[in-house]
């Protein structure tokens, strides 16, 4: 309530009541207010100040008097008196919390109606965005989308996390958001996990009874050897570890997840969209069928070795040398004749591979070439195992092999080789198995993965817009450069070992398997640097063709001695001319100069796109 007094000594009352949904003024005037009640001890006080103060009092009441907003009365009493503007400013006051009382109104209003199709669009088994911290689903629409992936698995999810954690904003496709159930991909060497640990995401093998794999042990005609990851300049924590694929895969999803700009959606990527030469985005069917566009400057492929989009960024020439069949054996880790190593049994017609997924299993490759397999529905297969596999298999894993095979649970799967060749598309890029494979032997395939993603990661950092999608495009050149020397290492030495270590009845092959195994087993460097290349903590081209020829002389050293002769020297000839047709073909799919010169590419030493002002 508001008393105004105005000329004839009259009062305006004003007073406005606000509810819920509106609010109301009125005015009445009323008789001036009775005079306060002064009790004889303010009295006597008043009159002593007065006195005290009664030329200021004076003057200042003579004073007020000749201006605009005065006091009146007398000098014992001051009064506030009304001008001309007071009535202006009340009513400008009052439109003012109006005005104000309405917009609050309406922004609450409208929070709660977004709140409302947040909580109905959430969704746990088709995740658009998921902060699994508190629990919440939080939908995440818009044309603002940076980057677009095709594919969840170790190669989308990580880079997904990776470019979110630098402010991107991200969309991940994936077909299938349930736990994957693989043969392959559950090896990560050492050099893989340095990487997990540069990307910041190495907690993703923590809580899925991952084991520590800290080197290799091979056999061959009832003979083992071991050799070692040389881990002696790392810190504690960095070694190999080996997981059930699925278990990881999840973990990275969920860890992407986690991030706000993160939007994890379960479809089927069915093209691309072309506009101009340039790749805009992606047209997908959702998980309910309907068919959905996606746009981003840049669109990044990895969904895997069974890719139907790489035909068009890249030259695919997909080689299967083999195929695994995979077993588990319900064998603790500490049972294995070597604990915490990979094992590779040298057989006959090619490697068998044993290595710990959890601190009870074991998983069990059997390697068979070629691409036709006997038949598991007649019972072929568990046959083969049987007769010609078993026999072979150090006599600590024996039993639970044959276990393993009256179980039943066998999978099949094609080791597939295909050296990256690919086309520079404005606007979309080629990653992961899609994009460059190798045969699995080895274990190397996520470390090649989680490198690329560190080299990508840094050529984008320091851009702030992709829309230039052939000025990107020109820039990321550099990046099929820059990957080499890592990936074409370990591309070769898994193509090189397993033609090595594969059962020949060409003698010079099999002088060159024995060198292989001897070399291997004589220490030092000759086992340390190997495994530096496998593992990837060591990614030098230049010393794995060193080691590969020292294999090769090492094996001719052995058949000279004691004494040479006409058809030894034939043999080790043929041995060295052997050794060249392993290694040369596969060095020139990868790019002699890429592999071994890459700064002398000019796209080594492009410079990021930097705008001009006018733009």
């Amino acid at each position: 309530m508001l008393l105004i007094n105005t000329n004839n000594n009259n009062y305006l009352s004003f007073s406005v009541v606000f509810s819920k949904h509106n609010f109301s003024v009125s005015a009445t005037q009323t008789t001036p207010p009775p005079p306060p009640f002064k009790s004889p001890f303010s009295q006597a006080l008043a009159s002593n100040t007065e006195k005290k103060l009664k030329l200021p009092l004076v003057s200042l009441s003579k004073s007020l008097r000749n201006t605009q907003f005065g006091f009146i009365q007398d000098e014992k009493m001051v009064n506030f008196m009304m001008d001309k503007y007071i009535v202006p400013s009340f009513v400008v006051s009052l439109l003012g919390f109006l005005l104000l009382y309405i917009i609050l109104r309406r922004r609450t209003s409208n929070y709660k109606k977004k709140d409302h199709k947040s909580t109905q669009k959430c969704d746990t088994h088709n995740v658009i965005s998921s902060n699994l911290t508190n629990g919440e689903c939080e939908s995440k629409k818009g044309n603002d989308t940076d980057v677009i992936i095709v594919g969840a698995g170790v190669a989308g999810a990580a880079l997904a996390h990776t470019l979110a954690k630098e402010g991107r904003k991200v969309h991940v496709i994936e077909r299938d958001l349930t736990e994957p159930d693989r043969i392959v991909g559950e090896l990560l060497q050492p050099g893989g996990y340095l990487k997990l640990i540069e990307l910041g995401i190495e907690d993703c093998v923590e809580d899925i009874d991952a084991q520590r794999v800290v080197g290799y042990a091979l056999f061959k005609d009832g003979k083992s050897t071991n050799v070692s990851y040389p881990l002696k300049h790392f810190h504690s924590d960095v070694a190999g570890r080996s997981f059930h694929n699925g278990r990881f895969i999840q973990k990275m999803r969920e860890k992407a997840a986690t991030l706000l700009n993160v939007r994890l959606e379960q479809g089927t990527v069915t093209s691309l969209i072309e506009e101009n030469g340039s790749i805009k985005g992606v047209q997908y069917k959702t998980k309910a069928g309907q068919e959905l566009k996606a746009h981003a400057p840049l669109t990044v492929v990895c969904d895997g070795c069974f890719s139907n989009l790489r035909r068009s960024l890249c030259d695919p020439k997909v080689d299967v040398p083999s195929c695994f069949v995979g077993l588990v054996l319900e064998l603790e880790n500490d049972r294995l004749p070597y604990p915490n190593h990979g094992h590779v049994i040298l057989a006959d017609p090619s490697p068998i591979l044993f290595y710990p997924i959890s601190s009870t299993e074991i998983r069990c490759l059997v390697d068979v070439p070629g691409q036709k397999l006997p038949s598991l529905a007649n019972g072929d297969m568990a046959n083969y195992l049987k007769t010609m596999v078993a026999p072979q298999v150090p006599p600590e894993l024996r039993d639970a092999f044959l276990c393993a095979i009256d179980k039943g649970h066998i999978k099949t799967m094609p080791n597939r080789s295909m050296p990256a060749a690919p086309y520079p598309t404005p606007g979309a890029l080629l990653l992961g198995d899609s994009f460059n494979m190798r045969h699995p032997l080895t274990g190397g395939g996520m470390t090649v993965a989680l490198s690329d993603i560190a080299v990508l990661r840094n050529l984008l950092m320091p851009l702030q817009d992709l829309n230039d999608a052939d000025e990107l495009c020109k820039y990321l050149e550099s990046f099929y450069t820059l990957r080499k020397p890592v990936a074409s290492t370990i591309n070769t030495l898994a193509g090189a070992l397993y033609k090595v270590f594969c059962a020949s009845p060409d003698q010079a092959r099999r002088e060159m398997r024995d060198a292989c195994f001897d070399y291997l087993s004589l220490g030092g460097t000759c086992s340390t640097g190997p495994v530096a290349l496998l593992s990837g903590l060591n990614p030098n081209p230049m010393s794995l063709v060193l080691h590969f020829f020292a294999v090769a002389i090492y094996g001719v050293g052995r058949l000279l001695l004691p004494f040479p002769s006409p058809k030894k020297l034939w043999i080790g000839a043929r041995l060295i001319s052997s050794a060249s047709g392993i290694i040369f073909p596969i060095i020139k799919a990868e790019g002699i100069r890429q592999m071994f010169f890459p700064t002398t590419i000019p796209a080594y030493h492009r410079a990021p796109p930097v705008k001009t002002e006018s733009e």
